[in-house]
């Protein structure tokens, strides 16, 4: 098997990947998505081996462009493109999970400063705005009313840019005070934990703790359908991200194609670098007809 590893930095989940795949003995190729040079318009020339890529690149655009490239060399991408694709954008994930009737919080887009503020009235204070293209909670905010929402929006559009143009508000879920993370390998939710912070936004990147929990029959099945729902099948390595409504019960509220985990291996029990690697050389088995 050749296997390629692509990143933007080896941080503690990388590494632990490459050590899972040196103590069984496998090369593992590193590539930079910085120093990837590719020839978009020569044929494909089939691999003597299975070639897997793993996607580990925390640049969505970066990531989207190299591992499309390589899969039209052939080569099976963990996640493949379409999952990025959808997975990077919170506004299409979002319409994914719709599509495919997974409960998630009730979300309204707009496109200028008036719209937004139409789209809050009719979600009601407080709302949650979000970039769609993010992580780690980064310009995540609660706004409490309409002063508040209008000093944010006067920011974003000082700032431009396509991003900004597209304002995603989403309603503010009364949950206890922790969310979930469950962890999806092919299609199969391995390992669950609960985030716990007396701070409305859980991430363990702001302060976050984590917790292991049990994965119930119930916690799995909507997992496996938010997979489903954003092109995740067995070629899929996802993360997603639960709330607990006090009626609804279990919302999804985003899906994450680069997972982190480097928290929740102590917290959980599960040997989860070890699943992944598991799974990577259960995707090279396959015969190539198949996938």
């Amino acid at each position: 098997m050749r296997l390629t590893l692509l990143h933007t930095r080896v941080r503690v989940e990388e590494r632990l990947l490459i050590d899972e795949l040196e103590r069984r003995g496998i090369a593992v190729e590193l590539v930079h998505a910085d120093e990837a040079v590719l020839d978009l318009t020569a044929p494909p020339t089939p691999d003597a081996e299975p070639h897997v890529l793993l996607d580990r690149c925390l640049s969505h655009a970066k990531a989207l462009a190299v591992v499309r490239a390589y899969e039209s060399m052939g080569t099976v991408c963990l996640n493949p493109s379409a999952v990025t694709h959808v997975c990077g954008d919170k506004l299409l994930t979002t319409l994914a999970l719709t599509d495919a009737g997974v409960p998630s919080p009730r979300t309204i887009a707009a496109f200028s400063a008036e719209g937004a503020i139409r789209a809050a009235e009719l979600l009601g204070y407080p709302v949650v705005i979000k970039p769609c293209v993010g992580s780690w909670g980064r310009m995540v905010g609660r706004l409490n009313d309409r002063d508040a929402l209008e000093a944010v929006l006067e920011h974003k559009l000082a700032l431009g840019g396509p991003h900004h143009g597209v304002i995603y508000l989403q309603e503010l879920v009364r949950k206890p005070d922790r969310d979930i993370r469950a962890f999806v390998v092919g299609g199969h939710t391995i390992a669950a934990i609960m985030r716990h912070s007396t701070h409305w936004i859980t991430n363990t990147a702001r302060g976050g703790r984590a917790q292991g929990m049990p994965v119930t029959p119930e916690l799995d099945g909507l997992c496996q359908r938010a997979a489903r729902a954003v092109g995740g099948g067995e070629h899929s390595l996802l993360a997603i991200d639960l709330l607990e409504d006090p009626v609804r019960g279990l919302l999804v509220c985003e899906v994450n194609s680069t997972m982190e985990f480097r928290n929740s291996i102590d917290t959980t029990g599960v040997d989860i670098p070890g699943c992944i690697v598991d799974h990577v050389l259960q995707i090279a088995s396959t015969p190539v007809a198949t996938v």
